[in-house]
């Protein structure tokens, strides 16, 4: 191991590879011809969507596990997880007939937990706790210690960055052609910091691009102070890499074989995520979405280039697609919430609906903020547009028959309290 020197030996993560084959599946990586079609480039998708965990985090889990001695296993094994680690040291677990308890956050998808549980079988305890991993991390660790366990990082831990890293090995052996750019998602950092040394070692000249979400961008505020920092507040809807500290030794790793960044705002991931859908029939969750939709920012660099996006994980709970949709109008500029205060007088709502709303607009909600004094009560409205073009002449009615409002779009802490 080369904890102390801050970097990867390629050779561990060759050695991880034969550990963990017979239990990891080796994911295709697949041409995209949309995505291709779209970028004018070579996109190739390597679908760890498709583990039997359906995320990447079965490597790193595993790799980590087949390293403790006959006595730590005895004692067991900790880990916290927004969900995807979590399931991949719960079926490690249960392949290896291993006790665990995994602490999860209170946040976390039903799906996910409940996927947990199906892997861990009676091998695993799942505890939830807290609003962010950060907050299950803490407790998972005061846990450990207090029962002599081995907590299992889902990041900040050499064993868990190699395992992760044999996703560049099988990238790299998989492709005939020179690969330009490897982009991927970017959380703790175990997952670029080990695919990201194979990379740099077998194929220098490939550039590698992490990508975060705005709301949680950990890695580049590390890189801004040149020192870990920990975020006062993350938005948590790309859970799997809403982290609000990057890891000590992924940081050191990372500064040292990541080429570029990107930062992808969450509504924008939503529509690569319905996309996805839509257009290739993949269910990715929304850290696997993350590094498809920087393609974009990345267009003009990629032409005529061959490009691989890791789908990290396609665990995503089919109650958050509203939410999914929502956001992904809000951010096209197509659904808007205002508090309307109507004007004090007869016939102000007709006025509103006949005047106000142009003829393709429509009223998604219509809430009275005031269950008493209804007719000139300030009332909460969604309106949702047929071209984000509308929107100008929408407010310029507004204004022109009086109609006064707030608009929640604009106002990041009472949209989310009344939406």
């Amino acid at each position: 191991m080369n904890e102390s020197l801050q970097s990867v030996d390629i050779k561990d993560i060759m050695i991880a590879y034969q550990r963990i084959k017979d239990v990891v599946k080796r994911t295709p990586l697949q041409k995209d011809v949309i995505l291709s079609d779209r970028y004018n480039c070579n996109v190739y998708l390597k679908r760890e969507d498709l583990q039997d965990v359906r995320s990447f985090k079965i490597r790193g889990a595993y790799n980590f596990m087949q390293s403790l001695t006959k006595e730590e296993l005895k004692r067991g094994v900790v880990c916290a997880s927004a969900g995807n680690h979590a399931q991949g040291v719960a079926y490690s677990c249960q392949a290896m007939k291993v006790k665990g308890t995994i602490f999860m956050p209170a946040t976390t998808p039903r799906q996910k937990v409940d996927r947990v549980a199906f892997f861990g079988g009676n091998y695993v305890d799942i505890i939830l706790t807290g609003d962010t991993y950060d907050d299950a991390s803490d407790e998972s660790k005061a846990y450990c210690e207090k029962h002599g366990m081995t907590f299992v990082h889902p990041f900040d831990d050499y064993r868990t960055i190699v395992g992760q890293g044999t996703i560049g090995l099988e990238i790299l052996e998989d492709m005939d052609e020179p690969i330009s750019h490897v982009f991927m998602a970017v959380g703790g950092g175990g997952l670029i910091s080990g695919v990201g040394s194979y990379i740099k070692e077998i194929s220098p000249e490939t550039q590698v691009v992490g990508v975060e979400p705005a709301g949680a961008a950990s890695m580049q505020a590390a890189l801004t102070e040149n020192q870990v920092v920990k975020l006062d507040e993350v938005d948590k809807f790309v859970d799997g890499a809403s982290v609000k500290q990057i890891g000590d030794l992924p940081f050191a790793i990372a500064k040292k074989v990541v080429d570029q960044f990107a930062t992808i705002p969450e509504g924008k991931v939503c529509n690569t995520i319905l996309d996805l859908y839509n257009e290739n029939a993949i269910v990715a969750e929304p850290a696997g979405a993350l590094p498809v939709t920087a393609l974009d920012d990345f267009k003009d660099e990629i032409v005529g280039k061959n490009v691989v996006v890791i789908v990290s994980g396609g665990n995503n709970d089919i109650d958050r697609m509203q939410d999914i949709k929502e956001r992904a109008l809000i951010y096209q500029g197509l659904k808007h919430y205002f508090i309307v205060n109507f004007p004090q007088r007869a016939g102000a709502l007709r006025e509103f609906l006949t005047l106000v709303l142009g003829e393709n607009d429509d009223i998604t909600r219509f809430e009275y903020t005031k269950k008493n004094n209804r007719d000139r009560g300030p009332v909460l409205v969604g309106i949702e547009l047929q071209d984000k073009k509308d929107y100008q002449p929408l407010i310029d009615r507004m204004h022109k028959h009086e109609f006064s409002y707030i608009e929640l779009n604009k106002d990041e802490d009472l949209f989310h309290f009344l939406i």
